[in-house]
């Protein structure tokens, strides 16, 4: 069978990928093709558009680039209906996803969508959409069955991703040599993966290194941005400041502790056990429309699982460098971070068990052979 993939992040992506690969285990004859990333095509898709010229973020960066989105929109509906697939898979990035959901079902086809938008925090309306465009949703969030529930949509709770990945995380005795990382304690900071989100977040991450020598800050760089764009940021910093691109994962395998932009690394660092601290800062016009529409006690989703503030959360203003050095004075107590370490064990309780991508796989390929018959 023929799949469409579109996945517009790098967290997507990542996903996407261990998702072709299930689905080409059970399907030996699938042809994928996609708007994704490098772990999609390695994955054996076809990738048409890279999603770093994809990301835009927030309200008034959508704003500025809204011609070209539309012209991405055009693109895609058109390299669609030459492929003409079996289904369209769709992987979280609502803002460009739902719409194609809404013109997929009109031209007939099959549409699944794979790690539900956040609807429970914010714009909840919009499930009427999904329930009018989306055949089947696929969750990974254990609250979010129940929230589609209230709305008389029944969907898949497929257990978290993430767990699959980092459990398969194989850890190298030699990694420290390979990366040159001395035996200091390693402070992993994580900036996030669009320029835009770098430059807010990884000035004020680097005010806290001056304060403690006895420590390595060690970048984790994202593999779509060049080692030049940190440049500017790093050349000023102090000599235990280091850049690693594509190697998040061994940097949180060895991390003492983290700082970290809101979003999906938040989680990630949980599952790694590394006591963290999150941040976020977004254009000012952006966080005043967001914190009037958003609906949600958190913004990570360490927190948002547990339902309970497990990690310090410092947004907006509050991510300065003053209550960053403070919080950060905090995090490295022994007492805070067992406390913190043993909510990481309740967080893996409520995920659910691994196998995500396959317990998916499974049921695309199910829902598409009986439609066939």
């Amino acid at each position: 069978m023929k799949y469409y993939f579109i996945a517009g992040e790098a967290s997507g992506d990542l996903h996407a990928s261990n998702l072709i690969k299930a689905l080409r285990g059970k399907d030996a004859e699938a042809e994928i093709r996609a708007w994704g990333g490098d772990l999609m095509e390695a994955a054996g898709a076809t990738v048409v558009k890279h999603y770093r010229d994809l990301a835009f973020m927030g309200f008034v960066e959508v704003v500025r680039n809204i011609r070209t989105i539309m012209g991405n929109f055009r693109a895609c509906k058109e390299d669609i209906i030459a492929f003409q697939p079996d289904a369209l898979v769709l992987v979280d990035y609502p803002g460009f996803n739902l719409r194609m959901a809404k013109w997929a079902k009109k031209e007939g086809l099959k549409v699944f969508y794979y790690i539900s938008p956040q609807l429970w925090a914010w714009h909840s309306s919009r499930v009427h959409g999904i329930k009018a465009n989306i055949d089947r949703m696929f969750v990974i969030l254990p609250f979010e069955k129940d929230f589609y529930a209230g709305y008389d949509y029944e969907v898949d709770f497929v257990g978290h991703p993430l767990l699959d990945v980092v459990d398969h995380f194989d850890a190298r005795l030699d990694i420290r040599d390979e990366l040159k990382i001395g035996d200091q304690p390693i402070i992993a900071l994580l900036p996030g993966s669009r320029r835009q989100e770098i430059s807010r977040m990884l000035p004020t991450m680097l005010s806290v290194v001056a304060d403690y020598p006895d420590y390595q800050f060690v970048v984790a760089g994202a593999p779509s941005i060049p080692a030049d764009f940190y440049g500017e940021y790093l050349q000023a910093a102090p000599d235990n400041v280091h850049l690693i691109s594509g190697y998040t994962y061994a940097l949180l395998d060895l991390a003492y502790a983290a700082l970290v932009t809101s979003g999906t690394a938040t989680l990630e660092t949980g599952l790694f056990a590394v006591p963290q601290i999150v941040c976020y800062r977004g254009s000012q016009l952006s966080y005043l429309i967001a914190r009037r529409l958003v609906n949600v006690k958190y913004i990570s989703l360490v927190n948002l699982i547990l339902d309970r503030p497990l990690v310090k959360e410092l947004i907006q203003q509050a991510f300065s460098p003053a209550h960053l050095k403070t919080a950060f004075r905090e995090l490295l107590d022994p007492e805070t971070r067992e406390a913190m370490q043993s909510g990481y064990q309740d967080l893996r309780k409520a995920l659910g068990e691994a196998g995500a991508a396959e317990r998916t796989a499974e049921l695309i390929v199910r829902d598409l052979c009986v439609n066939r018959q």
